[in-house]
């Protein structure tokens, strides 16, 4: 509870409200497989004929069944906006992300610059060589 209290409103609300929607998914998927459940156990103690009874009973647990997939929609959708918020609102680990790069970066450029200054001293030592053999050569 303390590390709400330094959230924002906005931020503390959201966060309520997927609280909220989770459990309210999570209850009807339950509800819902519990009366599929009863549903399949059958009732004799109806008024109802035996083939009407079973006709409700099967849209009924159709019904239920697209409430299940709907509730289970539902909490995809819901994870996806936790992943969408906490990408997009989670600054210490982008900012470490980006200092942790910054710096990988950096050694790479120290890197290649430390090569590109010995390619230009071999390159200068090899040219001063070849200079030297070009203009001492009887063949120039």
């Amino acid at each position: 509870m303390t590390h709400q209290r330094s959230l924002p409103q906005s931020k503390e609300a959201l966060l309520k409200s997927y609280t909220t929607r989770l459990k309210d998914d999570v209850k009807s998927m339950l509800e819902n497989f519990e009366e599929i459940v009863k549903l399949a156990k059958g009732d004799s103690d109806t008024q109802l004929t035996r083939i009407t009874q079973c006709e409700k009973d099967h849209f009924e647990m159709h019904v239920r069944a697209a409430n299940i997939v709907r509730a289970g929609e539902s909490l995809m959708k819901l994870v996806s906006d936790i992943k969408q918020y906490l990408i997009l609102n989670d600054f210490p680990s982008v900012n470490e992300a980006i200092a942790q790069n910054s710096k990988l970066f950096r050694t790479k450029q120290q890197e290649c610059d430390q090569k590109l200054m010995t390619l230009r001293d071999d390159m200068a030592a090899d040219l001063y060589d070849l200079e030297e053999e070009y203009y001492t050569s009887i063949y120039k």
